[in-house]
C-alpha cells in the first residue's frame, strides 16, 4: 500500500500488520496466478479455503479448542478483509472474507457445544465451506417477509421453499437458512443449518453478474428436505434477533472494504495516469487529472479516517447498527463513484476488460445493494433523527 494513499494507521499494532504482510502474499500466491481462469468458470477452487486456513487467514476467530486462532479482535478481521479487497484478484477472495466477517459468527456465537463439535473444526480446517442464505426472490432487503417454512415433525424440520443471491452458494457444504417456523413476521423466523448433501436440497443456476465474477452466487431450493432439530441455531424464534445482531459487523466489513478496493483502484490509476503519455506527456500532468486525483485521494483519506474510528468502536463493542448503515452506505457510494472517475483517467482502455479497472467498476455496482441498499441504510439513519 502506497503512502501517498493512506500511511500507517493508529488503528493497528505490530501483529496487526504482520497478519497485513501474510494476507497480501497470500494473495499474491493463491489468488492472482487462478484469477481468469475462476471468473471464466464462476467460481474458486475449493483448495482456496484449505489453503486459507493453513495460512490463519481463515477461521482465525474460531476458538482453539476447534482447531481456529481463538481470535476475537475485529482488527484482524480488517487487515485481511482491506488486503483482499485492494487486491487484482478481489473477486475471488472474497468468499473467504464473507466467511470470516459474516458467516462463521453464527457457528461461533449461536452454537451450542455440540454443534461446535460437529462443524467448527471442519470449518476451520477450511473442509466446510459456509454460507448463509437469507435473500429470497420476493423479499429483497424485507428480511421479515421471508416465506420459506420449516415444520417441526417429531425430531426434524421439514424445509420447503427456495433463496436467491447466495453467496459460497456453489461451493458451500453448511448453509445457514432463514426460515419461517411461526406465523409472527418477527418471532416466527428461526436459523438452521442445513447440510447440503441432504435429499431435496438443491443447487441451481450459478448466476451470471454484472461483476465480482470469481465468486459463485447461486439459487438454493429445499423441497421435503428434512433436517435434524438439532441444527437449530438458538431457540425456536430468535432467527430474526440474530440476523439484527450480526448485520452491524457486515455492513462495516462492507465499508471498510469498499474504502480499501477504493485504495486499491486509487494506487493503480496513479501508477497508469503517471506511465501513459498523451500529446508528449504524462497524462497525470494535466491539470484535469491532478484535480480528479486531488480530489479521490482526499476523500479516500477521510473516509479511512473515519472508517477507523469506527472499527475501534466496533472491537471494543461499540458500534451501533445506524453508526454501520451511514459508513455502508457512504463508502460503497464513493466507492462506486471514484471507479467511475478513474475507469474515465484510464479513456478507452478502461472500457477493456484486460484492464483491472474495466473489473473494478463491474465490482464495485453489487457493494450498494447487498448488506442492505443505500435507500435502506437511509432509512435506517432517517428514522434515527427521529423522522
Amino acid at each position: 500500500m502506497t503512502d501517498v494513499i493512506s500511511a500507517r494507521r493508529a488503528l493497528y499494532e505490530d501483529e496487526h500488520e504482520l497478519l497485513r504482510e501474510t494476507a497480501r502474499a497470500f494473495a499474491d500466491k493463491h489468488a492472482a496466478p487462478h484469477a481468469e481462469r475462476w471468473r471464466a468458470e464462476g467460481r474458486v477452487d475449493r483448495a482456496l479455503f484449505e489453503e486459507a486456513a493453513r495460512a490463519g487467514i481463515l477461521g482465525f476467530n474460531i476458538p482453539e479448542e476447534y482447531g481456529g486462532g481463538g481470535v476475537t479482535d475485529y482488527r484482524f478481521n480488517s487487515v485481511i478483509g482491506e488486503e483482499f479487497s485492494r487486491h487484482p484478484a478481489s473477486d475471488g477472495l472474497a468468499g473467504v472474507t464473507l466467511s470470516n466477517d459474516i458467516v462463521v459468527p453464527y457457528f461461533t456465537d449461536l452454537t451450542d457445544d455440540a454443534q461446535k463439535a460437529r462443524w467448527l473444526p471442519g470449518i476451520a480446517a477450511g473442509e466446510l465451506i459456509v454460507a448463509v442464505a437469507m435473500t429470497e426472490p420476493g423479499t429483497g432487503s424485507d428480511l421479515a417477509g421471508i416465506a420459506t417454512t420449516a415444520v417441526r415433525d417429531g425430531d426434524a424440520y421439514v424445509l420447503n421453499g427456495s433463496k436467491v443471491f447466495i453467496s459460497n452458494g456453489q461451493n458451500a457444504d453448511l448453509v445457514v437458512t432463514a426460515v419461517r417456523t411461526g406465523p409472527d413476521r418477527h418471532r416466527g423466523i428461526s436459523l438452521l443449518v442445513v447440510e447440503a448433501d441432504r435429499p431435496g436440497f438443491g443447487r441451481g443456476r450459478n448466476l451470471e453478474k454484472v461483476g465480482l465474477h470469481a465468486q459463485d452466487t447461486s439459487e438454493l431450493f429445499f423441497r421435503d428436505v428434512r433436517v435434524p432439530a438439532a441444527n437449530l441455531l438458538g431457540e425456536e424464534g430468535s432467527g430474526f434477533a440474530a440476523l439484527m445482531r450480526n448485520l452491524p459487523q457486515e455492513r462495516i466489513s462492507i465499508a471498510a472494504n469498499a474504502m480499501a478496493s477504493v485504495e486499491g483502484v486509487l494506487e493503480r490509476t496513479l501508477e497508469y495516469v503517471k506511465e501513459r503519455k498523451a500529446f508528449g506527456r504524462s497524462i497525470g500532468s494535466f491539470q484535469n487529472s491532478r484535480f480528479e486525483l486531488a480530489e479521490m485521494v482526499t476523500t479516500a483519506r477521510v473516509g479511512r479516517s473515519h472508517l477507523d474510528d469506527l472499527l475501534a468502536r466496533h472491537s471494543r463493542g461499540e458500534l451501533t447498527a445506524v453508526d454501520a448503515a451511514a459508513a455502508k452506505f457512504w463508502a460503497t457510494e464513493q466507492y462506486v463513484n471514484i471507479v467511475g472517475r478513474c475507469l474515465q483517467l484510464h479513456g478507452a482502455y478502461g472500457y477493456m476488460l484486460e484492464y483491472r479497472i474495466a473489473h473494478d467498476y463491474l465490482d464495485s455496482r453489487i457493494t450498494t445493494i447487498y448488506g442492505g441498499t443505500t435507500e435502506i441504510m437511509k432509512e435506517i439513519v432517517g428514522r434515527d433523527l427521529g423522522l
